[in-house]
């Protein structure tokens, strides 16, 4: 699972994306079917589909966007996607997503002269809409930037950003409501945090952020519940899943490896021995022989 915007899926497909304050904001693509994969969003997304269909699962949940639909996912929340086409159009993908953060929403309130609406326990992690002709439109607008993408100055970006609020206010100000909403400060559990998320590229800081706790307080009531650090429990389970996955799975040790959270083949090798005694490929080996004894 990569962070986005800042680890954006590499593909020999992508058509162009536009930047600001070097980070890529829009992003427009056209793919074929058979993609999956998932990402963790440090910003707000909306992904709006021009044709085709973009599948989102979220828990037990599954959404699916087809054509001239659009949908929000709030920030902090991870998901997984599958890319794929209606059949009667050769399968292609065409959509484009914004991503969308707190610096560019306050930006806009104020540009706008509209002041943030906070509803008690409103946050909606995802939300589909239908796109109307106002929107569409601003999206046909976007494509001859991105044919010269490294071209387009910043100042234009932010224009477009703040034009594509403007849409999105005078059209659905629930949605614009969305965008508004923190993610709740309660106290959450920080059990439920940890399973949700020990696989994700998430730092100690979105963790504390997600518990609605300072990160001192983080650190300082998980240790009280585990008696042992974050980062520690965090290599202790993604290592119980990999096991677990080695002996339920015929996925390969690499693959093992990335799905469970950890970025070095070399590194996942040597604590896993630390843990269980056998690098993980020896460990599949004992096992397959104790099975076919």
């Amino acid at each position: 699972m990569v962070r986005v915007p800042h680890e954006l899926v590499k593909s020999p497909n992508k058509k162009g994306s536009l930047k600001l304050d070097g980070m890529s904001v829009i992003e427009f693509c056209f793919y074929t079917q058979g993609i999956k994969g998932s990402f963790f969003l440090q910003d707000h997304l909306l992904l709006i589909v021009k044709s085709g269909v973009y599948t989102i699962r979220f828990g037990d949940r599954e959404y699916k966007i087809r054509s001239n639909e659009m949908m929000f996912i709030h920030k902090s929340t991870g998901v997984e996607y599958e890319k794929t086409g209606e059949p009667d159009s050769d399968y292609i993908l065409d959509y484009t997503m914004f991503f969308l953060n707190e610096k560019i929403v306050d930006e806009f309130l104020k540009f706008a002269g509209l002041k943030p609406i906070y509803l008690v326990n409103d946050v909606v992690p995802i939300t589909v809409f239908p796109i109307n002709d106002r929107i569409g439109s601003y999206i046909e607008s976007l494509k001859p930037f991105f044919e010269n993408s490294d071209e387009v100055k910043e100042g234009l970006v932010r224009v477009k950003l703040m034009e594509l609020l403007f849409h999105i206010a005078d059209s659905n100000d629930r949605l614009l409501h969305q965008m508004m909403q923190p993610i709740s400060k309660e106290r959450g559990s920080i059990a439920k945090i940890m399973e949700e998320n020990f696989m994700n590229p998430v730092s100690l800081n979105d963790l504390a952020y997600l518990s609605g706790r300072s990160l001192a307080a983080f650190k300082r009531d998980f240790q009280a519940i585990y008696n042992t650090s974050p980062l520690k429990w965090v290599r202790n389970r993604r290592l119980d899943k990999a096991k677990e996955l080695l002996a339920e799975t015929v996925l390969s040790v690499t693959d093992v490896c990335f799905s469970t959270g950890f970025e070095n083949i070399a590194h996942f090798s040597k604590v896993f021995k630390e843990r269980f005694g056998l690098p993980p490929s020896e460990f599949r080996r004992q096992l397959r022989l104790k099975e076919d004894a």
